[in-house]
């Protein structure tokens, strides 16, 4: 049976302007991600990782090649589209509830009584209800980052970006972050496009990777992964992850 595709990229080209020429970030990027699955971009330091998010999320338009989203060309700033960043972007003087409901209150949706229910099942369903009146700076670092998650996932995209979302979290809670993130994408049965420079982190979380050469990018190679663990930390522990992970090293290196 053949998967439905979300996203699929068709020779994209992107060139930055400079004061005194172009300069070519993306070079015939093809490559596309089937429904429900997580795959992450993996490639050396600056070669055009998060290009690529911001042209899937309708930030930047490709010079020239082809961007289509379930089958159709994406938009500019495109509400299919859910986008988490490295960092949460809570806002300190909002409530729990508050942070959730803001891209309901900012597309005049605060009062849509499905999309209301939807916040609240979410809230209770990943054990946040509790805290609801709460400021973010009471919350612990990986509660923050399912905050963020539901706030994106209350406007039902079609696809979720994650640009390094958990960079900024020291390394036992970065694990138990990825296991939180993964069960609620999975269970909520979300496509993701994650950026990461974490090997290790992308193994875990992916069922299929997309390697990227130094600029101008190309896909290098595309990996699909299969590991007999259900969450991120169990992956980690399945006896071919190291040698997924040196054939990708390899790869980049």
């Amino acid at each position: 049976m053949q998967m439905k595709k979300i996203l699929e990229f068709k020779d994209v080209k992107f060139f930055y302007q400079t004061k005194d020429s172009e300069v070519e970030a993306l070079k015939n990027i093809s490559f596309s991600l089937d429904e429900n699955s997580f795959t992450s971009l993996v490639g050396p330091s600056g070669c055009g990782k998060t290009t690529i998010l911001s042209l899937t999320a309708g930030l930047l338009t490709p010079s020239s090649g082809e961007i289509l989203l379930d089958g159709k060309p994406i938009e500019k700033h495109d509400s299919r589209i859910g986008y988490m960043f490295q960092r949460d972007h809570l806002f300190e003087w909002r409530s729990i509830w508050q942070n959730i409901t803001l891209g309901l209150e900012l597309k005049g949706l605060k009062k849509d009584e499905k999309k209301v229910a939807l916040a609240e099942e979410l809230l209770k369903k990943y054990d946040l209800y509790n805290f609801k009146n709460k400021k973010p700076r009471q919350l612990s670092g990986g509660m923050r980052q399912r905050v963020a998650l539901i706030r994106t996932l209350v406007l039902e995209p079609s696809l979720l970006l994650l640009d390094e979302p958990f960079s900024a979290l020291d390394f036992q809670t970065r694990l138990k972050v990825c296991d939180d993130v993964y069960n609620i994408i999975k269970s909520e049965q979300k496509t993701a496009l994650l950026v990461t420079h974490d090997i290790s982190e992308a193994l875990s979380m992916s069922d299929h990777i997309v390697i990227l050469s130094k600029r101008p990018a190309t896909v290098k190679e595309e990996v699909k992964i299969d590991f007999s663990g259900e969450t991120p930390l169990h992956k980690r522990e399945d006896k071919s992850f190291g040698s997924y992970f040196e054939k990708i090293w390899r790869s980049l290196v």
